[in-house]
């Protein structure tokens, strides 16, 4: 009896062991997973990772995006950043999307390849449905808050690998808003003495790091700056059949510019708001356009010229916010990620409004632009791992913690 009491208490330990074994690894096998607000699909990014903190050494052994079929992305649009939702909905989509993930995840390690067992962990972002930030919810008596779905439990179990989800929610105990959390990444990973950077993130919603040239971690700082893709692709998929989105801004790019709606989109007291600071499609939507064109009387301009005016209308809140944090000769070089990198239309105005400061993407940095979320959410899954915090002077929006709720898979 002692006997197999004994050897049941191993079998009961056997996560542990393999989570051990993982944190003193030379090179740990990490994938990191990414859907975010343009509810598109899933980011897979396989990274091998030596190190920690800023002595992280990484390298995307492969990424793919896997889109999401119809039915799938109609469902999770249906609870998706609304104050008021079908409740069973939102139970059901969270172990769905789990699933859904979990097996988005064996798939495409078969097609590389490469053994679950082999995985040391897997790091899940899961899918936000709602944000709300103090400054969105003024209720005095209420915290900063956000959701994301997609239970860690449920991908742990279906591909049998520790799994590091819910990332937000620690940050905002600590006093963050859970959001962005690339700049913990981002300073690991592409901080560069001798050269003061941008990494701008141009997603749903546009968002940067700004990494000074001493590398000193407590001037660094991460900030959302307003929409990034989220209303335009609102827009398109709304009044052009079978159109996710405008392709490199053509449609934009047919259009003119309406001054008067633009001014009206600018005027929000979110982009005077100091740094750092969240938002996301609850704050910026269809609804907050209309409101717009009622107030300057623009209801009857066309698609293209509205599109185009949401086009500018994005590069207008990133060119003011980059110009708040540092004189524009100080900057080297703003490395740019996320689908908004490809809009022709909308890089080209940032680079000719932002003149002299040279642009790139984050290919030039060795990750490419489509993969950066997936890939600092495996950076952050190894801090958790065998990190040791990072320090950016004490700041509340940039706590020094490890971030994510372990998963064991039996």
């Amino acid at each position: 009896m002692m006997g197999l009491k004994n050897n049941e208490n191993y079998k009961m330990n056997l996560n542990w062991t393999k989570l051990f074994n993982s944190i003193n690894k030379e090179e740990r096998l990490i994938v990191g997973l990414m859907s975010g607000t343009s509810l598109d699909g899933l980011d897979i990014a396989l990274c091998a990772i030596k190190g920690h903190g800023m002595r992280t050494n990484l390298k995307v052994l492969h990424f793919q995006t896997i889109r999401y079929d119809t039915a799938f992305k109609e469902d999770i649009k249906s609870i998706f950043s609304k104050r008021q939702v079908d409740l069973q909905m939102v139970s059901l989509l969270n172990e769905k999307i789990g699933l859904v993930h979990g097996s988005i995840v064996l798939e495409a390690l078969e097609t590389w390849g490469i053994e679950p067992g082999d995985v040391d962990v897997i790091a899940s972002h899961g899918q936000t449905i709602f944000h709300a930030p103090r400054s969105l919810h003024q209720l005095d008596n209420y915290p900063n808050a956000t959701l994301q779905i997609g239970d860690g439990d449920h991908i742990a179990v279906k591909t049998g690998i520790v799994t590091i989800s819910d990332f937000r929610q620690k940050h905002i105990a600590a006093g963050g808003e859970g959001a962005p959390l690339a700049v913990y990444g981002d300073y690991l990973l592409f901080s560069k003495t001798g050269e003061e950077r941008i990494l701008l993130n141009i997603g749903g919603i546009a968002n940067f790091t700004y990494l000074p040239a001493d590398s000193d971690a407590g001037k660094v700082f991460s900030t959302d700056v307003g929409p990034g893709n989220t209303i335009m692709d609102q827009f398109v998929q709304k009044y052009y059949v079978d159109m996710p989105f405008d392709e490199n801004g053509h449609l934009a790019a047919s259009g003119n510019v309406n001054k008067a709606l633009l001014e009206v989109l600018m005027d929000l007291g979110f982009f005077t708001a100091a740094f750092p600071k969240t938002t996301g499609p609850e704050s910026f939507n269809l609804a907050y356009l209309e409101a717009a064109q009622y107030q300057s009387d623009t209801l009857n301009i066309s698609n293209e010229s509205i599109l185009a005016t949401l086009n500018r209308f994005t590069a207008e809140v990133i060119i003011e916010a980059i110009g708040r944090c540092a004189t524009q000769k100080d900057i080297t070089k703003i490395y740019i990620s996320g689908g908004g990198a490809n809009n022709s239309l909308l890089v080209n105005y940032l680079k000719a409004a932002l003149l002299p400061i040279k642009f790139g993407t984050t290919e030039e940095l060795g990750i490419n632009p489509d993969a950066k979320e997936a890939v600092l959410f495996a950076v952050l899954a190894n801090e958790t791992l065998s990190g040791t915090g990072i320090d950016f002077g004490g700041r509340a929006a940039q706590p020094v913690i490890t971030m994510g709720k372990i998963c064991l898979p039996f």
